[in-house]
């Protein structure tokens, strides 16, 4: 009985030490499935757009849903002038532990330039818009858009809520008129931190 429970605490011991040991792996393999997801969102609906000649919408953090949800939704054409309602494509969610968010400590100097690097989800960059938007249309011709119709670039930002470094970050961003999406990672320079594409 003694050389029983000998055992089970070493195999105890043994399970909590390799636990504390993989627990950053696991929270890398979050950030990069919710920076993959978004990735693969992005590009898929874009692609959609242009192969069916539709407009397609991508909102993060849609009203009504969870946090760190990414909505896509196909908007018909119009039938006499008229907008029928949008229908829902499909609604993915990124880990719990991960979260379209910024830190305190991000560089001034954003990826691609678009916003300050303090809104979470900054699309709605254009001529005379100021950002804030959470959502981006593409277009059949490959281009992002608002829901007017106007050009649209911006930036959704991608952090670890357990990890109290900036390191850890990545980001997204859309260029306007070419749709062009591209990855970016929080990367450490000179002493200080910018991002450098993927």
């Amino acid at each position: 009985m003694l050389e029983l429970m000998i055992s089970i605490t070493i195999a105890l011991i043994l399970a909590g030490v390799t636990f504390i040991a993989l627990k950053p792996l696991l929270n890398k393999s979050h950030l990069d499935s919710a920076y993959d997801t978004t990735l693969m969102v992005l590009r898929d609906t874009r692609n959609l757009a242009i192969a069916q000649s539709h407009q397609y919408l991508v909102s993060f953090n849609p009203g009504g849903l969870a946090a760190g949800t990414i909505q896509v939704q196909y908007q018909p054409p119009a039938v006499a002038g008229v907008l029928p309602p949008l229908q829902l494509v499909n609604n993915y969610t990124i880990p719990a532990d991960i979260t379209f968010g910024v830190k305190a400590g991000f560089p001034a100097a954003t990826p691609d330039g678009w916003g300050a690097g303090i809104t979470p989800i900054d699309f709605g960059y254009g001529p005379g818009q100021a950002g804030g938007s959470n959502t981006v249309v593409f277009g059949p011709d490959g281009g992002s858009y608002d829901t007017l119709g106007n050009y649209n670039s911006g930036v959704v930002y991608l952090t670890q809520t357990s990890d109290p470094t900036i390191y850890s970050s990545r980001a997204v961003t859309v260029f306007a008129a070419s749709g062009r999406i591209r990855g970016w990672r929080l990367i450490q320079q000179a002493g200080a931190p910018i991002w450098a594409q993927q």
